[in-house]
């Protein structure tokens, strides 16, 4: 194993990024990420550090998906609440 694999923070494949705690953030993610596609791309890996990088990249890319998709839910939500009229308009106001 190289030494920057030491760095590698397990993720499970099916890793719940809001709620597990061992899941990195979205920007740990997507930074490490990035490395692993540098270090594939610049090459001089064996092939098994090679499908090991990648089999990283691909739980990464999957925890950023599921941050994402979780945004993407939350701002749906947020612009439904703001385009539902409110009940009762006129009578619930103070002033």
């Amino acid at each position: 194993m190289s030494a920057g694999a030491s760095r590698v923070v397990p993720v499970a494949a099916d890793a719940k990024a809001p709620s597990d705690e061992q899941a990195p953030s979205y920007e740990q993610a997507r930074e490490e990420l990035t490395e692993v596609v540098r270090r594939l791309e610049t090459g001089g890996l064996t092939l098994e550090q090679s499908i090991e990088l990648w089999e990283r990249g691909e739980k990464l890319a999957a925890v950023c998906e599921e941050w994402l998709q979780g945004a993407r839910v939350k701002l749906a939500a947020a612009m439904a609440r703001r385009s539902e009229p409110t009940a009762g308009n006129s009578n619930d106001t103070p002033f």
